[in-house]
């Protein structure tokens, strides 16, 4: 949907497109401050050395397979007029810059002259030059400004006056000035396309003194996450045996329970996201935690019908034959569970639109 949109749109020439939703932007703005979840941005003083190098990055960047949706956020190009005056000539008449920056906020912008009463409320009336007086910067150069003496100078030989470009946006962020370049990756897990990136950027763009880089939004985010799992993950693998433990009242159980879903759940997990075309992402590692509550749930549920056939005065063989036939229904339905209703998210075509699937009551029947 959003290809063919952009498709009609690209014939406008000179208008950058953004494909998002309200939901969204409250979340990419709370991210990275922009209209993206994933962005570059470079911080400095100057808008035009921001822009010029932003405008280099971009272009790194789009030599990196992965990067898509490449915009550089728009800080210039507002035009303004620039008037400069020349303190030398304003000096032989006696004019101070004052004077001649308030004949021009008189003329363009206006100025209070008295205040009108309506009611209750307080108001402003402003006087300025008519239409026809200030809308070009000639006309601007005409007005007139008056010396101590008495004379009336033209304003075109007090100042340079000049038609520019200015900024119509100024991103802030810690009292430093910045600009964005976002982007997408797509067909590529985010950590090794934004390190090509970071290092085509690194290759490409060399910053003047004073200018820095950052690249933020989900990235930042990633990066903090992994440190967090890197803390969490042993942890939740002590508590779950030390559950164990507290369970069975020995060591021999939750180490045969522990073992076996270490050796067989990461290569079952590795396969199906090799066989699913999925990068191995941060969701994936919470996804690999969740899986292994279930897979010590169903482990619990086996090895706790074979103690107890054991008790009975089976043998191993035995005990361990029918606990499999017998638990494998609840087995099933709990592991069964999880993956059908993920199964909406994991075969969505479009925002907001995925495919039908049966619940797990109508597949097995209480």
């Amino acid at each position: 949907m959003t290809e063919s949109i952009r498709h009609k749109l690209e014939t406008y020439p000179g208008i950058i497109f953004n494909f998002t939703q309200p939901a969204e932007d409250a979340v990419d703005e709370a991210l990275t401050g922009l209209k993206s979840a994933l962005a570059v941005k470079v911080y400095g003083a100057d808008l035009g050395v921001l822009q010029e190098n932003a405008l280099k990055i971009k272009d790194a960047l789009q030599k990196v397979p992965g990067f898509t949706e490449l915009t550089v956020v728009r800080e210039l190009g507002q035009p303004s007029l620039i008037v400069e005056t020349d303190r030398e000539k304003i000096a032989r008449y006696g004019i101070n810059v004052a004077d001649v920056e308030a004949v021009v906020q008189a003329a363009v912008g206006g100025q209070a002259a008295t205040q009108v009463i309506q009611g209750e409320k307080l108001f402003d009336l402003v006087v300025r030059m008519q239409p026809q007086f200030r809308s070009s910067a000639h006309e601007i150069g005409d007005l007139l400004v008056g010396t101590p003496t008495g004379q009336q100078i033209p304003l075109k030989q007090l100042a340079d006056i000049r038609q520019g470009n200015g900024a119509s946006m100024i991103y802030r962020e810690n009292n430093s000035r910045y600009i964005g370049v976002q982007y997408s990756i797509e067909g590529r897990d985010l950590e090794r396309a934004v390190a090509d990136g970071q290092a085509a950027v690194r290759k490409a763009v060399s910053l003047p003194q004073g200018y820095r880089l950052e690249w933020g939004g989900e990235y930042s985010e990633f990066l903090a996450a992994k440190d967090q799992l890197i803390v969490i993950g042993p942890i939740t693998v002590l508590l779950i045996f030390l559950i164990l433990f507290a369970l069975y009242g020995n060591f021999k159980f939750p180490v045969i329970v522990v073992l076996s879903v270490i050796l067989t759940e990461p290569v079952g997990a590795l396969l199906a996201l090799r066989l699913t075309g999925t990068p191995f992402s941060v969701s994936s590692i919470l996804g690999l935690l969740v899986l292994m509550g279930v897979s010590v749930e169903t482990a619990v549920i086996d090895t706790s019908y074979i103690n107890k056939l054991r008790l009975e005065g089976q043998g191993i063989a035995n005990a361990t034959f029918e606990a499999s036939l017998v638990r494998l229904r609840p087995i099933m339905m709990t592991a069964l569970v999880a993956c059908l209703g993920l199964l909406p998210a994991r075969f969505r075509t479009e925002s907001g639109q995925t495919h039908s699937v049966l619940s797990p009551s109508l597949l097995w029947p209480a």
